[in-house]
């Protein structure tokens, strides 16, 4: 039987969520997530990495939902024009809720409650806003047994949301950031103030938390394919600080989560750079005609590339667009692919180290 306990306030009890396990697992998250920050540095182009990691992640946190999307029908999504199945647009809707709250942050520093009303209304695209009907519990998709009812009446979603922001905006002095964070996840998820969107918006908070408090610069460190990979454990561990207040198995999953992630997206960023420059030294060499330092990096922030991008990333004529491209393709750089009547062009080994 299902019993019906009242969410609280933030903060919890110290003690629960400063343990000694809690702290030394904090030690490597924070050298692991410091490491990411400062690697990100090393890539000239800082959209070039945002637009790479934002759509794996947009990909991922759909799956967490059960949308499925292959990325390369992603990609060529953002690139051709047509009808996408309604599974390609959640992702690239998620994709513009994630550039929207970082303009947000970028912009005034905190969170309003319209700031996240917005940011979910982007994922969902509708704006029924907060709960106001009651009825709403989360199931089992198997057993159809309810796993946890949250907040029922929109006066109590109001007010916990209001506490949520109070801790959300509020810089720790004491208390570590992650440590907050994942105690703020938590309490985002529990709340549940929406109808739908409630995981994606959450995700996205984690993200939007970790710049307002200065541990990254630029969104690119997510945690859905961690939760992908360990979703029975993510879901057992929340309802467990619900029905029993044991935060320390919770804490201690969004630390590792972070700490594996982090050094996922140096990796990646790593080889995204030997790329980079191995591309840049095969264009001087083989296309010296057309080689521009520029051209190669709008190529990175693109794997899929065609003639209308390069005119209008880099104010060249088509004539000469064209020319670029299948020059780099012949060189090796690209690949050439008729999607309809367009031709786009592939990056090829990005794909590979974005998927990976």
């Amino acid at each position: 039987m299902h019993h019906v306990k009242k969410l609280e306030k933030l903060p919890p009890q110290r003690e629960k969520v400063e343990t000694l396990k809690i702290l030394r697992q904090l030690g490597k998250t924070s050298n692991a997530l410091g490491e990411l920050k400062g690697i990100a540095k090393i890539i000239p182009n800082q959209s070039m990495l945002i637009n790479a990691v934002v759509l794996q992640e947009a990909k991922d946190s759909s799956e967490i939902e059960n949308i499925i999307t292959t990325q390369d029908e992603l990609y060529r999504a953002l690139t051709t024009t047509g009808k996408y199945s309604q599974e390609i647009k959640e992702v690239i809707n998620y994709r513009k809720a994630i550039f929207l709250g970082n303009d947000i942050i970028k912009n005034q520093g905190f969170l309003r409650l319209k700031d996240i009303e917005k940011i979910q209304s982007e994922i969902v695209e509708n704006s029924a806003g907060i709960r106001s009907l009651t009825g709403t519990v989360l199931k089992n998709d198997k057993t159809g047994e309810i796993v946890y009812t949250p907040p029922q009446e929109k006066k109590e979603i109001l007010d916990l949301l209001s506490n949520f922001l109070e801790h959300f905006n509020t810089l720790q002095s004491d208390l570590s950031p992650l440590i907050n964070l994942a105690i703020l996840h938590y309490q985002f998820e529990s709340i549940h103030p929406f109808y739908d969107g409630n995981g994606r918006t959450g995700r996205i908070l984690n993200i939007l938390y970790l710049i307002i408090n200065n541990l990254l610069d630029i969104p690119i460190l997510y945690l859905s394919s961690y939760i992908n990979e360990n979703k029975k454990e993510y879901y057992k561990l929340l309802n467990r600080v619900d029905t029993n207040g044991s935060w320390e198995n919770w804490i201690l999953y969004i630390l590792k989560a972070i700490e594996s992630t982090s050094l996922n997206t140096v990796k990646k960023i790593t080889s995204i750079k030997e790329l980079l420059e191995k591309d840049l030294l095969l264009a001087q060499e083989k296309a010296s005609k057309i080689y521009k330092k520029e051209l190669i990096e709008l190529l990175f922030e693109q794997p899929y590339s065609k003639i209308e991008s390069i005119v209008k990333g880099l104010g060249v004529e088509r004539k000469a667009a064209s020319r670029y491209l299948k020059n780099l393709e012949e060189v090796g750089i690209l690949k050439s692919q008729k999607v309809g009547r367009e031709t786009i062009y592939i990056k090829i080994k990005l794909i590979d180290i974005l998927k990976d």
